[in-house]
């Protein structure tokens, strides 16, 4: 599956951004959906993920609260909604596919997006 991410830019803390991130290639509702994020000089880490049907979602402790991943599988999309964004969330975001279950490790993911880049100033 190809994926393409979009939405990310430079906010002030205390803002919101919304990541998108559309698929083509493979049916997208049988594909378990997630997004990872990557600072400078840190390894890559979860930060939300939905099931296939996008009724179960799971997410990072660190954005409970704050981020909300949605799923559009007539439009074959997922979104990322970032509110109350601070300095700390600052990174490369990824969007990321697998089938199965869902999951927060990175390594289980099968297709990757190229990434977005979301900068909070503070």
């Amino acid at each position: 599956v190809q994926l393409q991410a979009s939405g990310g830019g430079l906010v002030q803390a205390g803002g919101s951004l919304r990541l998108s991130c559309a698929a083509s290639g493979r049916t997208f509702s049988n594909l378990v959906m997630g997004w990872f994020r990557q600072a400078p000089g840190k390894e890559r880490e979860f930060v939300a993920a939905t099931v296939t049907s996008g009724i179960r979602t799971l997410y990072a402790d660190s954005v409970k609260g704050r981020f909300a991943i949605f799923r559009d599988n007539a439009k074959n999309t997922v979104s990322l909604e970032m509110n109350s964004l601070k300095p700390e969330d600052t990174g490369v975001y990824y969007c990321a596919a697998r089938y199965g279950m869902v999951v927060t490790t990175a390594a289980a993911y099968e297709s990757w997006g190229q990434g977005t880049q979301v900068t909070v100033s503070s």
